[in-house]
């Protein structure tokens, strides 16, 4: 069986390495916001190409954290596309937000050039998520935002170490939000997030909100939270993004195999958008035959996933928006033609032309 991802390949590569790094942790009787948390977060910061990196508990909770010290509160609307993972909109909502979806573009991440259109006078901010590892049009976001004075947040969640126009996402907007869940390019052994800026006050301001809103020891500035990077995950991190060019350099393999290779008219490569790389979290195909060839390449012993088969404005969470089928017919489209073909670090090229040749061999 071909798995759609395989977690343990990647960690085999350097398993070695992985745990050189824990058993370093455990021995040195320090478990929470220690050295490694900082070491990481400088190292996070560089790689980026930001000043300042904080890590949080989860990615969901740099979302949520980011909105709510920008000041978005119950009434704003904040910019979001309409095919994005609900954790997008949760961090909007959590905190009192409206989402104001905007459809898809033909690179599967939001349409910038439909963005000003659905500015509303209460919109404060623009949540670009750069999905499946490929950058949204950051040059036009920044300029309506910076025209419209909006505050950017990135979700960079599962885009790691790839570029537009040479810049690594996450530094583009007032705040970079990235989860380090498992399955990333850069993915930690637990759930584990970070939030990137350049703002000198908003890092402070992250670091005392994410520690129940104390800077120091039992002097609470603000009601805050519990959403700390723990010392073992953020050295493991350490230890993987020394890895992650060449991860992501692999994945670029498998995608260029996948690109040569598939050659089936009812099946839709993924289009790289003009000025951006990819980092290739995910590989997805578009194909109006989707459940039936993700059901043909199960029978043929290849597993795959949808991302994300259900759009937020139709889930159950988000009936309370009053948002019904055919409101945003793009993202409803996507949801039931997007299919991601096994992708993972480790993957041999006899289980990738298996995926090739059961995918040509696909009839419909």
């Amino acid at each position: 069986m071909i798995e759609a991802n395989n977690l343990l390949r990647q960690y085999n590569l350097f398993a070695a390495d992985y745990e050189k790094k824990a058993l370093e942790v455990l021995r040195s009787g320090w478990y929470i916001l220690g050295k490694e948390v900082e070491g990481f977060e400088k190292e996070w910061a560089e790689y980026i190409g930001t000043k300042y990196a904080v890590g949080v508990a989860s990615g969901l909770d740099s979302l949520w954290i980011a909105f709510r010290l920008l000041g978005i509160h119950q009434g704003d609307d904040v910019i979001v596309c309409s095919n994005a993972y609900i954790a997008c909109v949760m961090g909007i909502t959590i905190n009192g937000g409206n989402p104001i979806f905007v459809e898809p573009d033909e690179y599967d991440n939001i349409d910038a050039d439909k963005i000003e259109a659905a500015l509303t006078p209460n919109t404060k901010a623009i949540l670009a998520v750069h999905l499946y590892g490929q950058s949204c049009d950051m040059t036009k976001i920044m300029d309506i935002a910076h025209r419209h004075n909006l505050k950017v947040v990135e979700d960079c969640s599962q885009s790691h170490g790839n570029r537009w126009h040479g810049q690594r996402v996450g530094s583009f907007g007032d705040v970079g939000c990235f989860s380090f869940y498992p399955t990333k390019g850069c993915g930690a052994f637990g759930d584990a997030g970070c939030i990137t800026t350049n703002s000198e006050e908003l890092a402070r301001n992250f670091k005392i909100f994410r520690n129940y809103g104390s800077e120091k020891h039992y002097h609470n500035i603000v009601v805050g939270a519990n959403s700390r990077l723990d010392e073992i995950q953020a050295g493991l991190l350490r230890v993987k993004l020394t890895h992650l060019d060449a991860f992501n350099a692999e994945r670029q393999r498998i995608a260029d195999h996948y690109m040569a290779g598939i050659k089936n008219p009812l099946v839709q490569l993924p289009k790289l958008r003009p000025g951006a790389d990819s980092s290739w979290h995910q590989f997805v195909i578009h194909t109006s035959k989707r459940d039936a060839l993700q059901q043909y390449l199960l029978d043929h012993e290849i597993k795959t996933l949808i991302h994300y088969p259900i759009p937020p404005h139709l889930s159950d969470a988000y009936a309370y928006l009053g948002k019904h089928r055919g409101d945003y017919p793009i993202a409803e489209r996507y949801a039931d033609e997007v299919l991601s073909l096994p992708m993972y670090n480790g993957m041999t090229e006899v289980e990738q032309e298996t995926v090739i040749e059961t995918i040509n061999s696909f009839k419909g």
